[in-house]
């Protein structure tokens, strides 16, 4: 597998690309779907070849804008697929698995992940992940939106082959900061941030122009920049346009200054205590 030259390592040894692409709400239009696809091919074009979609993304929709997107290009490409808790039984982990790959049209997932805790017992899941593992269905598992005390029952069930969190992060929604984030790095567990640009909103908030302006940058390469510069964490921005999602990929190369961070952190102060974590 070929991957970007930025790469994160994981708990297994195998590498991850630090920036992506996410797929929410892609595959779903049909009039949009021809943009959508050379969006995601550009993005491989330049090297974002982790690519991160899921089963509920529109009921599967993702998942077939993704296996199109990539015919011909898999050996290119670092899949990321998420199970439903619903479905998060042993037994219906398995099924929902087989599922997507047939949507993605591959014989392997590279990255599974249980896109948020439910009622299935933990240890059930863990369990289908192995099984998994063990038929080449999928490369290793994670986990999606776990807070502190989910990454804590997480490991007591058994759970340590788990390979990273996906969860909400990006400088309006630092919380992870206090307590999460330490945790997970003293656990060498790396961090994959879904929604790194707010979905859009970050993009006219003034501080942030700022410091973009300053290396005449965008908006949104100064909030996947924040986010790179910390290393052990992956970001997944989405994109239904080529320019943006080239626009995107030069984020790698903005080094934001000490007076950038700072500027930064007083528009966006770091949590002073404990908070939960926060989902879309």
């Amino acid at each position: 597998m070929t991957l970007a030259a930025d790469a994160i390592e994981l708990p297994s040894g195998q590498t991850m690309p630090v920036l992506g692409q996410g797929t929410w709400y892609l595959g779903e239009r049909p009039a949009r779907r021809r943009d959508e696809l050379a969006a995601l091919r550009a993005g491989l074009d330049l090297d974002m070849t982790m690519i991160d979609t899921a089963e509920m993304y529109g009921d599967g929709a993702s998942e077939e804008l993704v296996g199109e997107a990539i015919v011909g290009r898999r050996a290119d490409v670092f899949l990321v697929d998420k199970v439903l808790p619903s479905h998060a039984s042993r037994r219906e982990t398995l099924r929902a698995c087989r599922r997507s790959l047939q949507r993605l049209g591959v014989d392997h997932i590279d990255l599974y992940l249980l896109h948020w805790r439910g009622a299935h017992p933990l240890a059930e899941t863990i369990e289908a992940f192995g099984e998994l593992v063990e038929a080449g269905d999928i490369g290793q598992w994670g986990v999606s939106n776990f807070d502190l005390s989910d990454m804590q029952d997480l490991l007591e069930a058994g759970g340590g082959a788990c390979a990273t969190n996906q969860i909400l992060y990006n400088l309006t929604r630092r919380g992870p900061e206090f307590d999460l984030l330490p945790w997970l790095r003293e656990h060498q567990i790396p961090v994959m941030a879904y929604s790194p640009i707010e979905q859009g909103r970050l993009l006219g908030h003034p501080q942030v122009a700022e410091v973009a302006a300053r290396h005449e940058a965008t908006a949104a390469q100064v909030a996947l920049a924040w986010l790179l510069r910390q290393g052990a964490i992956a970001a997944i921005p989405r994109s239904s346009n080529p320019e943006h999602t080239r626009e995107n990929a030069e984020a790698r190369d903005l080094d934001l200054a000490e007076e950038d961070v700072a500027a930064l952190d007083a528009a966006f102060p770091p949590p002073a205590g404990p908070q939960p974590l926060e989902m879309l």
